[in-house]
Formats: C-alpha cells, sequence, structure tokens
C-alpha cells in the first residue's frame, strides 16, 4: 500500500507539472505579502489522496492561479476563475479544478485555477476573509492583466463547486467588502456559476463542516448572516448560472433556491438547475445521469448573456 501511495504521489507531482509547463505561468497571488499572515513553519502544503486516489490539496500557506488558455487563435477574451470544493478543508483540485479548466478552454475561455488558502488560525488573523482575500486578489490581477493575458476586463467570471461555491459567492455578493488594502481596480467578477454550491452559513441551510471551518464553533448571528450570501445580494450582484441535485445530503438544495431567489427580488439575470439525482461533488457529471446536461445548459447561458 505504500509503495501504491508514493506512485500515485510521484504520478500526481508530474502531471501537476506537465499541466503547469503546458500552460506555462502560475501567478503568486501576494508575492510573499500576504495580509493579515501569521507565520507558522509547522503549517505545510500537502496533497492527499482518496481510496481512488483522487488528490485533495491541504494547508495552503501560498495561494496561486494556474492559467490555462485556450487552443491558439480561439481565445474569445472570457475568463473564470475556478474555486474547487472541499468543505474549506481541502481543494479538490482535479474534477473540480484542472478537469473543469479543460473544458472551458474548448469553448474559448480562458481559465484560471485558484488555489486558495483554507481557513486556519495559525497562518491567519481573520479565518473568515482568508480565502476571499485571494479570490478579490485574483479577480483584480486577471483584470489589471487582461491585455497581456488577451482578456475582456468586463468578462471576468468566478465558478466555485460546493464550499468553493460559497466563495464565488462571496465574491459576487460581498464584491464592497474590503477585506485588505488594494488599488481602485474593481474585485466584482461580471458572473458567477455556483454548483452545488454553500451559500449560507444560516442554521437550517448550512454544511455544517464549512461554517465551522470559516466561522468557529459558536459564530455570533451578525457574522453568520454577513456570510450568508443570500442575505448580501444586492442591484449591483453579478448575474448567476446555478446547479445542484435535489439529493444532494451534504448541501441542502435551499442554498441555490434562496440565492436565485434574492437574484430575482432584485432583477438579476440567473438560470437555477435542480437535478432529481446527482447527489453532491459531480463535478463535470460525466456519469450520464440528467445532471451531466447541466455543462451544456451552461454554455448555452453564457452565449444567451453575451459572454460567448
Amino acid at each position: 500500500m505504500k509503495s501504491l501511495n508514493i506512485f500515485i504521489f510521484v504520478t500526481f507531482s508530474l502531471l501537476i507539472n506537465s499541466f503547469s509547463s503546458a500552460q506555462n505561468k502560475i501567478i503568486d497571488i501576494w508575492n510573499g505579502n500576504i495580509p493579515g499572515s501569521i507565520k507558522d513553519d509547522a503549517v505545510k502544503e500537502d496533497t492527499l489522496f482518496l481510496e481512488n486516489g483522487a488528490p485533495r490539496i491541504r494547508q495552503v500557506v501560498d495561494p496561486t492561479l494556474t492559467v490555462f488558455n485556450p487552443p491558439e487563435g480561439k481565445a474569445n477574451g472570457t475568463a473564470v476563475i475556478i474555486c474547487p470544493g472541499g468543505g474549506y478543508r481541502r481543494l479538490a483540485i482535479d474534477h473540480e479544478g484542472i478537469d473543469v479548466a479543460e473544458w472551458l478552454n474548448q469553448y474559448g475561455i480562458t481559465a484560471f485555477v485558484l488555489k486558495y488558502r483554507l481557513p486556519d488560525d495559525r497562518i491567519m488573523e481573520n479565518k473568515s476573509i482568508g480565502p476571499l482575500q485571494d479570490i478579490q486578489e485574483s479577480i483584480r490581477i486577471v483584470r489589471r492583466q487582461a491585455g497581456k493575458l488577451n482578456i475582456n476586463p468586463d468578462k471576468i467570471g468566478v465558478m466555485g463547486f460546493s464550499a468553493g461555491g460559497h466563495l464565488a459567492a462571496s465574491a459576487s455578493a460581498l464584491y464592497n467588502y474590503k477585506v485588505y488594502d488594494c488599488d481602485s481596480t474593481s474585485g466584482r467578477p461580471d458572473f458567477s456559476v455556483l454548483v452545488y454550491a454553500v451559500i449560507s452559513m444560516e442554521i437550517d441551510t448550512i454544511h455544517a463542516g464549512s461554517r465551522e471551518q470559516l466561522l468557529g464553533k459558536n459564530p455570533v448571528q451578525k457574522t453568520v448572516e454577513h456570510f450568508s450570501n443570500e442575505l448580501q445580494v444586492n442591484d449591483n450582484t453579478p448575474p448567476a448560472f446555478l446547479v445542484c441535485a435535489e439529493n444532494d445530503k451534504s448541501v441542502p438544495v435551499e442554498n441555490s433556491i434562496q440565492y436565485f431567489l434574492a437574484l430575482k427580488r432584485h432583477n438579476i439575470n440567473a438560470e437555477l438547475h435542480i437535478y432529481e439525482k446527482g447527489g453532491h461533488g459531480f463535478g463535470l457529471a460525466k456519469k450520464g445521469g440528467t445532471e451531466s446536461d447541466w455543462p451544456d445548459a451552461c454554455i448555452h447561458w453564457l452565449k444567451a448573456n453575451g459572454l460567448l
């Protein structure tokens, strides 16, 4: 078993390195100047492998954006920053990161896989805003470098899965929440794609693990409400495409429903797909159930909204 784990680790490392080499662009988000960081040499990034060999990144110290460019001549100027899920404890970097980036590339979209810091009191003065700092600055980086990256600065979206969906929704609903000293570049995404997303921190709809990891065991109600994105939607929250499955036992469908209704109340374009089955964590849904339609539906939505 030990030799098998070593083989899997080496294979995954070579795979990641080949992707990085092919794309030839990994952006260090903070260049060593992470706001509100605490140095703790005991916290080191590592990779856990599930029984099926799937990698999960943990204890991220230095957040990065890995750029995945469309085939030469195919880029259409739209960009998406992808936030893998993992309960704010780890990152499902494969089926909710790399796989998604390659799929988006097929449609001319420049994709960025965000390896964000996971909430951790050991390395953050305020763990509830650590991931939000990373995605806000990521959006600003892509917007600042839009010309160099062949991107339209008005077509920068975020996509998140599970807890990564909470982060993407937070970037959309809390874009005016100043969590670090920044320049005047807008940190507001132009659209969002939220897949079986954690949206709320309220007790009746929560994913308990994500809430505890982000806000602690007993957060005050004001903090709970602040990070419940359905309560933070305003007239300028960007349009959203939402996907979930009714039989999701991890994140109740009410998360997506409540966010959709909040957008509707503010007359913001939104589309919600609730599939009968699919459960949680289906990624691009390649197993052939009805939820397998969502990638095509998402592309149609992007086209209908002038983003492709």
